[in-house]
């Protein structure tokens, strides 16, 4: 079914099972107490699912390359020997592993920084110490240290990281490279740093291990590398015995999204397909690949040897094992949202996963079979109820699930039709084919009453929320307002001027969706982002006009501040400078005095402002839906209460999720 995709790659000396590898992602187990067991856990159930090569987090080959003080470190025999775990564990399910290499450079959140010059970074605390040409040869002699380790830690390989702006990538970039010594100036002098690393790798690990090189391909940043620089270097590489290249996109200090929901599918593929016709070691390439479908066109049509997916494997370990088998209608599939995997890791806090929240918790989240079977009702099949229902029955208890509207999703369903969030719809595709695989009983158009539950021995409340009511004169004029469920739902048409009140998360999905270009294609997305498809430009970047929308939009908040971030820490920026670019108004400290036929009225900093709007889209939070409520202390405790119904708040799909299945798990 998926011919390419699941054809093994023979690298020589050794061979990898199919052409899927697992990217490299920090989970921050790398620095928990039990972390390299728990890690172990992780790794096999995606080895048991089917990957061909899993690359891990990154881990400093010395202690001045730690990303964070207490950051992960690979540098001596006590490491190898602690790692030993995690490579058993992989191997055990026939899968093959590599170690990545990653020292930050100015990247590096403490004062031992270190990079090409003393340049600090827009993103970093500290400003880096220029390294010397010892330090430098130092670096390099603790990479190939590290990679020699890992060889005798059971590691087949290694990655080094030189993508994403880390050191590496500052000593290859003008940006941040200013030296006048052997290890600046000239372009060949920039790229001894990579290559000197790769030789050196080489000459201890020996012929038979795999060194892949992440190259950053498209660096997006200004004073970055050209589509000819790029290629000499991978010419470079494949001369100083690299096995396997991988494509890097974009520095993190870019301000262009690259793996973002809102990110079309593979939008960056064409970057290895121009790079991979001069080259003879297989190329890699990544971001935004989510279904087995899509990787096999990638395949099939030449532009990659291998594709690289991270994020999916969070979502689902048997991605592989499920195209193999025919069903990849049961994929969990990853919706690029980074709610839990990158936000999280960017908070310290662990990894997970949205639609799976088992991800990075494999010890500590285990699903059993029930030791007694019962009869189960959950009320509501948006994304808590759902997620609670099929585990619930996967473990064998009866479940019936309620839905008072004709279908299934819930708050998934309004937000897959937000542009740039299509593929929230995956998600409730997966669930819908699990409810029919673990047996649920579903029944849709169904208003539960309280008599109903009466047989049940357990009742989970996931009836979700609706749309907050707020006080303002004139709300209730009919022709000039709406609620964000009924203009999402029902595409309601708003005029040419809208006012949008409340600039949260809803609010800025309400605000892109109202300015959406009517035709946008891969070409037209790289082109509001000023990429280069040719990469004539440094770094792939050149001027490019600000595409402003036809529509007058005002997005209102009553707090002062920032206006248009929404709730992602790592996605908010990118919701900011769409709607900004677009021409959207933000307006912050807005005191909302009466709705009008001549459109809405405020105040602004104290000063009275009339927004003449053609309709006001009312985005100012939601209430929990409570049916009954009056009568569910009279359940005991066979009453449970989670999602949407258990606290309304900003929209968090991942708290409801996680619910739902911890619920299911002790239940």
């Amino acid at each position: 079914m998926y011919p390419h995709l699941l054809e093994p790659l023979d690298l020589g000396f050794t061979q990898l099972r199919n052409r899927v590898l697992m990217g490299s992602m920090h989970t921050g187990l790398e620095e928990h107490k039990e972390g390299l067991h728990k890690l172990a856990a992780f790794y096999e159930e995606r080895a048991k699912g089917g990957v061909g090569l899993i690359v891990t987090g990154g881990f400093s080959p010395n202690l001045r390359g730690r990303l964070h003080p207490f950051s992960a470190e690979f540098s001596k025999a006590k490491h190898a020997r602690a790692h030993q775990v995690v490579t058993e564990a992989v191997h055990r399910q026939g899968g093959k592993i590599a170690l990545q290499l990653l020292h930050a450079g100015r990247y590096a959140m403490h004062p031992f920084a270190q990079s090409a010059s003393a340049i600090k970074a827009p993103i970093a605390r500290f400003a880096p110490s220029e390294m010397s040409a010892r330090q430098i040869k130092k670096t390099i002699d603790a990479f190939a240290s590290s990679a020699e380790l890992a060889h005798l830690a059971g590691y087949d390989g290694v990655e080094v990281m030189g993508s994403e702006g880390y050191l590496i990538n500052q000593f290859i970039c003008k940006r941040t490279n200013m030296r006048y010594d052997d290890w600046g100036g000239s372009y060949e002098n920039r790229i001894r740093l990579p290559i000197e690393i790769v030789k050196a790798i080489r000459a201890v690990v020996g012929k038979e291990f795999i060194i892949i090189f992440r190259l950053s391909m498209l660096d997006l940043v200004e004073e970055g590398s050209t589509f000819e620089e790029v290629l000499i270097l991978a010419k470079a590489l494949e001369q100083a015995g690299v096995t396997i290249i991988n494509t890097g996109i974009g520095w993190h200090e870019a301000r262009v999204p690259t793996i973002a929901t809102q990110v079309p599918r593979a939008a960056f593929t064409w970057v290895t397909e121009k790079i991979r016709p001069h080259l003879s070691v297989p190329v890699v390439t990544c971001n935004r690949i989510n279904t087995p479908e899509e990787a096999e066109r990638i395949l099939a049509t030449g532009q990659a040897d291998m594709v690289s997916m991270a994020r999916p494997f969070l979502a689902d370990p048997e991605f592989v094992a499920k195209a193999e088998q025919g069903k990849a209608a049961l994929i969990n599939t990853c919706i690029g949202c980074n709610q839990a995997c990158l936000d999280n890791v960017f908070k310290g806090k662990r990894a997970s996963c949205l639609v799976n929240p088992r991800a990075c918790y494999e010890t500590e989240m285990v699903i059993r079979p029930a030791a007694q079977p019962k009869k189960m009702a959950v009320i509501g099949a948006g994304p808590a109820g759902l997620a609670c229902a099929t585990t619930l029955a996967e473990r064998g208890h009866h479940v019936d699930l309620f839905e008072k509207n004709d279908r299934i999703g819930g708050q998934f369903r309004l937000a897959m039709q937000i542009p740039g969030k299509e593929e929230f719809r995956e998600t409730i595709r997966y669930f819908a084919n699990r409810i029919d695989q673990t047996g649920v009983h579903l029944h849709l158009d169904t208003d539960v009453n309280f008599e109903m539950l009466e047989p049940y021995d357990e009742v989970v409340m996931a009836s979700g929320v609706e749309p907050r009511k707020v006080k303002i004169e004139g709300i209730d004029n009919l022709e000039k307002v709406l609620d964000y469920q009924t203009l999402i739902r029902e595409k309601t048409p708003v005029g040419e001027k809208v006012a949008i009140v409340g600039a949260g998360g809803i609010g800025v999905d309400v605000a892109t969706m109202l300015t959406e270009p009517t035709e946008h294609t891969l070409d037209d997305w790289l082109h509001d982002w000023g990429i280069d498809k040719e990469i004539t430009y440094p770094g792939g970047l050149y001027p490019f006009p600000d595409g402003m929308s036809e529509k007058t939009v005002w997005l209102l908040q009553r707090r002062k501040g920032r206006v248009g971030k929404g709730p992602g820490k790592t996605t908010g920026w990118i919701h900011k400078r769409t709607l900004e670019k677009r021409g959207v108004n933000l307006l912050g400290g807005v005191g909302y005095e009466k709705i009008a036929a001549d459109g809405l009225h405020i105040t602004l900093d104290g000063n009275p402002l009339l927004l003449d709007a053609d309709k006001i889209v009312i985005c100012a939070g939601q209430e929990s839906v409570r049916p009954f409520e009056d009568k569910w202390a009279s359940l005991g405790e066979k009453m449970h209460v989670i999602g949407g119904a258990d606290y309304a708040g900003e929209l968090d799909a991942v708290r409801a999720i996680r619910q739902g299945v911890e619920l299911a798990i002790k239940l």
